[in-house]
């Protein structure tokens, strides 16, 4: 809707036509000097010289009044998202993870190729969170910080790539950076999301250790382990068991979820991955908008604009005047 930001300078529109009144009526007194404008100058001209020429003033003082009092145009009410949680990823880069026991639409991928689609989607739903990327494999590596620049982390999830940091599991290390990251947010809803598909195998940190400082900083760890079922392959000796998911620790990754407050998930294939992230919407919703603001789009440019044009239409129909009158000289 239109509305004016000071209505009340509107009240200054009839402020020529008072000055005129109030200098007519106090002829005794020493008259009101006022700008040599052109229908002052034509008092002793036709009448419709005098309109012509008082009319783009009139216009011209209106729309200077109406510039003062700031018209805006008010938008339809747009919600804001209030702060909501502070979550870290935490995503293994090891050589394990190019694995291809994965399927995606029926066709065997890599594990990361699998947890790129799935995890880049979840991070783009996130909105009104502040979300982080950390990959880790010998080491952990911050890829992202903290921010509410969705795209940016989904894309930098979308670009992994193995070996960057490494070709163990460095699980520890990887939780240890997370809470190091917390640490500077005051938001006391942090979740950390750590996706593996070994056990800790590299670093410093101890995993459950890591578990223990997590939880007195009251950072909730969500875990998820990769991995298909174990099968059995026909080979020329009989049916031999596969077990692509031996060097999972779910026992440990049980532990920490459990330490933390959170839950540990199995990612077998695409839609039991999917799926985790669903549940993982409904035990940590994204915050809800529950504040409201409507757009306002300034508009005083345009009457101001129209007044410098009136203006300069003004001077024009000044100098025409004197021109005829023969005040001026070559």
């Amino acid at each position: 809707m239109f509305e004016f930001n000071w209505p009340w300078l509107l009240a200054l529109l009839p402020l020529p036509l008072l000055i005129r009144f109030f200098s007519r009526a106090g002829q005794a007194q020493t008259p009101l000097v006022l700008p040599n404008l052109p229908y002052i100058e034509t008092a002793t001209g036709s009448a419709s010289k005098k309109s012509r020429a008082i009319w783009p003033l009139t216009l011209m003082w209106l729309c200077l009044v109406v510039a003062a009092a700031r018209p805006m145009w008010i938008g339809e009410p747009q919600s804001i998202p209030q702060q909501g949680r502070e979550m870290m990823l935490a995503v293994d880069l090891s050589r394990s993870m190019q694995a291809e026991d994965m399927q995606i639409n029926n066709r065997m991928v890599d594990r990361l190729s699998l947890v790129k689609t799935v995890v880049a989607d979840f991070i783009q739903q996130r909105k009104g969170d502040r979300v982080g990327l950390i990959f880790f494999a010998d080491n952990a590596y911050l890829q992202a910080p903290l921010t509410f620049d969705l795209k940016t982390v989904s894309g930098y999830m979308q670009q992994a790539v193995l070996g960057l940091v490494g070709e163990q599991t460095a699980i520890g290390e990887g939780i240890g950076l997370a809470l190091k990251r917390f640490d500077a947010a005051d938001n006391p809803q942090k979740v950390l999301i750590l996706l593996t598909d070994g056990q800790n195998s590299a670093g410093e940190v101890k995993p459950l250790d890591a578990a223990k400082f997590a939880q007195e900083q009251g950072v909730k760890i969500y875990t998820i382990g990769v991995g298909a079922d174990a099968y059995y392959k026909r080979t020329l000796f009989g049916n031999q068991k596969v077990d692509p998911s031996r060097d999972l620790d779910e026992v440990t990754l049980k532990t920490i979820a459990a330490q933390t407050g959170g839950q540990y998930f199995r990612a077998r294939d695409a839609s039991s991955l999917a799926a985790i992230y669903a549940e993982l919407d409904k035990l940590e919703p994204v915050e809800q908008a529950q504040q409201q603001f409507r757009p306002q789009t300034d508009l005083f440019h345009w009457p101001l604009a129209i007044a410098l044009l009136l203006s300069i239409f003004a001077c024009y129909l000044r100098q025409g005047q004197l021109f005829t009158s023969g005040k001026l000289h070559d």
